[in-house]
């Protein structure tokens, strides 16, 4: 993984209290396990990050679930990935330059 948090604003659209209340919320509820199903199971490691289940903009503790490093970074990617070949299937396909008309 390249980027990481490079070039984001994620941070600057969390909460105020994301960091003391919401995020350590999840972890405690979780019970600091990664809540990720992997072929239809939970994959149960040490949890340190806090996922949003759906809408990124939805705080809502019920929203949001504890997720391992691992997890949350394929999560992320495959988001990303998905929201990059959604663009790029919107673009007109370009013409060849060779060809007249």
């Amino acid at each position: 993984m390249t980027g990481r948090w490079a070039g984001s604003n994620r941070r600057a659209e969390l909460p105020a209290d994301w960091y003391t209340a919401i995020r350590p919320a999840v972890l405690q509820r979780d019970e600091y396990r990664c809540r990720n199903r992997i072929d239809g199971r939970v994959c149960g490691r040490t949890a340190n990050q806090v996922d949003h289940i759906g809408d990124k903009h939805d705080h809502r503790i019920e929203m949001l679930q504890a997720m391992c490093a691992d997890c949350h970074a394929k999560k992320s990617s495959r988001q990303g990935n998905d929201a990059r070949w959604a663009v790029r299937r919107q673009r007109p396909a370009e013409r060849h330059p060779g060809l007249i008309g």
